[in-house]
C-alpha cells in the first residue's frame, strides 16, 4: 500500500486545512471498517440524494440519525426486552444480524438531511444540497469604457 505525506501541503497553504484533511482521510484505510449494514447512495435529482441502509430487525425507536461536524451518523442499538431470554434460543442458522452499528457518511458543503423514513426494512435518508445565493455563480456585465450610459427619459407621445 502506498502512503502519501501531506505535511508539505499544510505548510504552504492557508485556509485549505479542510481540503488537506479530506485527502488525508481518503488515503487512510480503516481496517476495522466492515460492510454491515449494507447501504446505497443514490442521486435522485440535480441537488437531491438518498442514502438507503438495510435495517431489518430494528424498530424506528432503536434507530438514531444525527448530523454533526459535516457528517451524517446513522446508528442502531437493539433494545433489551424485559423477560425475554435470548440464551434459551438455539439457532440452526443465523443470517439476520441485529447487532449494534454506527455508519458515518461525510457530507459535502451545503448538504443537509431533509427527512428519513423506514420502508420494508430499509431506512431512507433524503439529502438536499442547498447552495446559498451568495455562493452561486452570477454574471457580471462588462461596461465599455468609451461609451457612457445615460438615462433617457421617455417622452409621452400624444395623438391629436
Amino acid at each position: 500500500m502506498r502512503t502519501y505525506d501531506f505535511a508539505p501541503l499544510y505548510r504552504s497553504t492557508v485556509g485549505f486545512d479542510r481540503l488537506a484533511s479530506m485527502m488525508d482521510r481518503a488515503m487512510t484505510v480503516d481496517v476495522n471498517t466492515n460492510g454491515y449494514p449494507p447501504y446505497n447512495i443514490e442521486k435522485t435529482g440535480e441537488n437531491d440524494y438518498q442514502i438507503s441502509v438495510a435495517v431489518a430487525g430494528f424498530s424506528d425507536d432503536e434507530l438514531s440519525i444525527e448530523m454533526r461536524d459535516g457528517q451524517l451518523v446513522i446508528s442502531a442499538k437493539k433494545a433489551e426486552v424485559e423477560g425475554e431470554a435470548t440464551d434459551d434460543v438455539t439457532y440452526l442458522h443465523r443470517g439476520i444480524a441485529a447487532r449494534t452499528f454506527e455508519k458515518r457518511f461525510h457530507l459535502a458543503d451545503h448538504v443537509r438531511a431533509k427527512g428519513a423514513k423506514t420502508e420494508n426494512g430499509i431506512l431512507h435518508v433524503e439529502l438536499v444540497r442547498e447552495v446559498p445565493e451568495a455562493l452561486k455563480p452570477r454574471r457580471i456585465e462588462i461596461a465599455d469604457g468609451s461609451k457612457t450610459i445615460e438615462a433617457k427619459v421617455a417622452k409621452k407621445v400624444t395623438k391629436a
